[in-house]
């Protein structure tokens, strides 16, 4: 039995969550990967999974020898990567998640520069806010805006999104334009919600160093991104949007940016992939290009540089 072959197929099985499909992502038998585990199994002299017709799931002893391969399997594809990919021409299909908004308005309409340079790889692409389990659904990698949560995960910082308190024209003519974050917490807000937890996301600003908390009111709150700029754009309350998306608004003298002394907080971007699965030469490439995506934009780049709200 080849052992190192043995941990790399009870990896993919437990992924995939089932031996059909592992098998079809391995290209080999079901009754192969069935081998292949028992072997596994009569080995190690315990078992591994517990198997039924309609469920897959690991034992106390499975999920400790899956750390355990996973960390074997990643130091050896960090020992080999140097080589294999001075060899290989990177290739093949790369599924890769993203923010629906960051997705959709920086990242896509910048693919064609990376698909000229890797024509030979195949982006599949899922845009949305979910929170994908990259593992389970076979997710090659993803950018995640926001504190991670998922310590199973190998993470990238590429960036950083930063926020702009604004307003209409229209809306502050009658309400009058807040000068202290007293005066902003008596104004109505157009309330962004988060589809995943159901809660307003925070109005939170660096005062001193230290952040403090604004509870907003509004008689508006929605979901997405783009129909909050859109409310925020009709003077139906201030809003607080990535400061990429409004760069264009404010110039036109659409939206007016206020309390520039007082900055929103901002959140980490991170590309992120699963722990002890190979770094194929398709997602090296691929991390590289995406660590260089934001330097361009001072709304997104990790550096730190002034972020001006100059019409």
């Amino acid at each position: 039995m080849d052992r190192l072959k043995a941990m790399h197929t009870f990896v993919r099985i437990v992924e995939a969550n089932s031996f059909t499909k592992a098998a079809a992502t391995l290209d080999l038998p079901r009754a192969s990967l069935t081998a292949t585990i028992q072997q596994l199994e009569a080995y190690l002299g315990t078992r591994l999974l517990q198997r039924t017709t309609r469920t897959l799931a690991l034992t106390s002893d499975g999920t400790a020898y899956l750390r355990q391969c996973q960390a074997i399997l990643a130091a050896v594809d960090e020992a080999e990567a140097p080589f294999r990919a001075s060899a290989e021409r990177p290739r093949g299909k790369l599924r890769i998640e993203l923010p629906g908004t960051l997705g959709r308005n920086w990242v896509v309409p910048r693919l064609g520069e990376f698909h000229r340079a890797y024509p030979e790889i195949e982006l599949v692409l899922g845009l949305g806010d979910r929170l994908v389990d990259l593992t389970r659904e076979g997710i090659d990698c993803a950018i995640r805006v926001g504190e991670l949560q998922d310590s199973a995960m190998v993470a990238r910082r590429i960036g950083n999104m930063r926020f702009l308190t604004c307003a209409a024209p229209a809306y502050l003519a009658v309400h009058g334009t807040p000068a202290t974050l007293d005066e902003l917490a008596r104004h109505n807000a157009v309330l962004h919600y988060s589809g995943r937890t159901g809660r307003p996301f925070p109005w939170e600003f660096l005062v001193d160093g230290a952040v403090q908390r604004i509870d907003m009111r509004g008689a508006v709150a929605v979901n997405d991104a783009d129909a909050y700029l859109s409310c925020g754009l009709q003077g139906l309350g201030l809003i607080q949007p990535g400061a990429y998306l409004v760069r264009g608004h404010l110039a036109r003298g659409e939206l007016v940016a206020l309390l520039a002394d007082t900055p929103p907080t901002s959140l980490p971007i991170s590309l992120v992939y699963p722990q002890g699965r190979p770094v194929t030469p398709k997602l090296q490439v691929f991390t590289a290009w995406a660590a260089t995506l934001f330097e361009t934009e001072p709304g997104l780049c990790a550096d730190g540089a002034a972020l001006s709200t100059d019409k």
